[in-house]
């Protein structure tokens, strides 16, 4: 099999108007920058599966595809629950992935690139807006919500945990006295940072890194007991636990504060041999097609947005995001596609 590229994504502040929707942008935090401005994932799309909360924006990748004109414009947009105890469970779903992509002409955006400059309107230009095409969205999260604020019917929401944040934090004195800014930021929301990507150096070694674990040896000789055979057994898988992690710390030593690592059709850098996904976990697409690995979001980016807290936390050794090999439309919304959270055991750290 021949080597996939590898690309490293870092973050990097950014001036407020190359993070908009018309500039395509790759970035961390904030309110989504949503491609489509059509078939929004619903407020029921976007809760959390474990405490039914509503989920925020954690960063979105802009990923088009070559030669296929129907993702053009294609971009990942992944939203994960800010409950620190939903994050206990080894599962991912606490969070959630979706893709949305358009051809290059479409009802939305120009034919031509954007400008490398920020353009003459660049102020008047709304952003994080209350609304697109239509499509009320949510003060707090930048999600669609359609449910106003009774007294001022100034701003919405996606449903009552976000209007009560909001009152909380500031409303309650802002509310029939003065328009809300859409320049003022959640204390909800992630900081805000603009992925910048690079080629990874030498990433031909990533395909040996991630090799599938292979045998572990013999098992224990005739005269061994139970206990001494399951013994062995569990000293063989820590071993290879240790090794796999010891690879993944090896192979980013170099650039220690990538937070992406994008590959589409190769394989992630597991952080543990442990919960491992087999083909057969890794669901299809719903149009037939088999996903596969496109990215992966390191654990370096927790350093980065700030949840450290005592007791439970948001927390991962890594989320690898698997995608449908067409691409394929669905009537241009946003489709959900598949996440993998792999977690570190608990001898290990993320330094």
């Amino acid at each position: 099999m021949s080597s996939v590229e590898v690309v490293l994504g870092f973050l990097e502040e950014a001036e407020p108007w190359r993070l908009r929707s018309s500039q395509f942008p790759s970035k961390v935090g904030g309110k989504p920058a949503w491609l489509s401005q059509r078939g929004l994932p619903s407020g029921s799309e976007l809760e959390c599966e474990v405490c039914r909360l509503p989920m925020v924006f954690l960063l979105q990748v802009y990923a088009p595809i070559s030669g296929q004109d129907r993702s053009f414009h294609r971009t990942l947009f992944l939203f994960c629950c800010k409950t620190p105890e939903c994050y206990s469970r080894s599962d991912s779903r606490c969070m959630k992935v979706f893709r949305s992509q358009l051809s290059r002409k479409n009802e939305f955006y120009p034919y031509e690139p954007p400008p490398e400059d920020e353009p003459e309107n660049s102020s008047e230009e709304n952003h994080d807006v209350f609304t697109i095409s239509g499509v009320k969205l949510c003060w707090v999260c930048g999600c669609p919500g359609n449910k106003a604020c009774s007294r001022c019917h100034g701003v919405t929401y996606c449903g009552k945990h976000h209007q009560t944040l909001h009152w909380k934090q500031s409303h309650r004195r802002e509310c029939c006295k003065v328009e809300t800014s859409a320049d003022t930021t959640s204390p909800l929301l992630f900081s805000e940072s603009e992925l910048v990507t690079e080629p990874e150096e030498d990433s031909k070694e990533e395909q040996e890194d991630a090799k599938v674990e292979g045998g572990g040896g013999e098992k224990g000789g005739g005269g061994s007991s139970l206990a001494e055979g399951t013994f062995l057994e569990m000293a063989m898988h820590e071993t290879e636990d240790n090794k796999t992690f010891q690879q993944f710390k090896k192979k980013t030593s170099s650039e220690p504060h990538q937070v992406i690592r994008y590959s589409r059709g190769g394989r992630p850098l597991w952080v543990s041999s442990q919960h491992v996904p087999s083909d057969e976990d890794i669901l299809p697409c719903t149009c037939g097609a088999k996903r596969i690995f496109e990215f992966q979001v390191m654990p370096q980016l927790l350093n980065s947005l700030s949840v450290d807290s005592t007791g439970a936390s948001i927390d991962w050794g890594t989320l690898a995001i698997y995608t449908c090999t067409d691409s394929c439309n669905h009537d241009d919304r946003y489709y959900r596609e598949f996440i993998w959270k792999q977690d570190f055991t608990s001898d290990q750290n993320a330094d």
